[in-house]
């Protein structure tokens, strides 16, 4: 219990990292949350018209989930790996360090479940892909792509990640519910507008 806890903590810390504020930071642009939606993920970092600093927080955004999974998991079990990415996951939505006030989580999710088990990540990924491609909603994307994330572990077989992935799903819900709205408003702005909220 112990080492589910440390992990839990580390999974945190390493969350909780804002990368799309530090790089928009120390490119001269600013404080991110002062634009757009006032997020500090990748999609808002986009608005910035920077798509390299956008890729890199997205890239940094997953593989610090990935990270804090992998490395318990290599240190203790896939359990306390789950238990770490998960913990990542809301040190990204919850970090200490705004307030409590972060992302919605959507790529650190995606990279947790890549490192967990990569069937399920790829998956998901792709559902985001397909989805994004044929309504261009991120919000919508991201939304059914975590929501169908444990059907897949459940297929695969993995019952601790589908406990993890059904958590994600609802945590993804709480940070979209703004997006829900608009969606079923028909006011939601499609990927590539600049006051797109996702």
């Amino acid at each position: 219990m112990t080492d589910l806890v440390l992990c839990a903590v580390l999974g945190y810390l390493l969350g909780s990292i804002p990368f799309g504020l530090v790089l928009t930071r120390a490119a001269g642009l600013g404080d991110i949350r002062s634009i757009g939606s006032g997020n500090i993920g990748a999609t808002n970092v986009l608005r910035t018209g920077r798509k390299g600093l956008a890729a890199a927080t997205l890239i940094l955004d997953s593989g610090k989930g990935a990270f804090a999974a992998l490395l318990a998991a290599a240190l203790l079990s896939p359990e306390a790996g789950v238990v770490a990415g998960l913990f990542a996951v809301i040190g990204h939505n919850f970090p200490v360090w705004l307030r409590f006030k972060g992302g919605k989580g959507v790529a650190t999710s995606l990279g947790v479940l890549l490192a967990v088990a990569w069937p399920v990540g790829v998956a998901a990924c792709l559902t985001w892909l397909i989805v994004a491609a044929v309504t261009r909603y991120s919000s919508l994307s991201a939304l059914l792509a975590l929501s169908l994330a444990p059907l897949y572990a459940f297929f695969w077989n993995d019952r601790a990640v589908a406990v993890m992935a059904v958590v994600l799903a609802v945590l993804a819900v709480i940070r979209h519910r703004a997006n829900i709205q608009r969606l079923m408003a028909g006011t939601e702005p499609k990927i590539g507008r600049k006051k797109e909220q996702a």
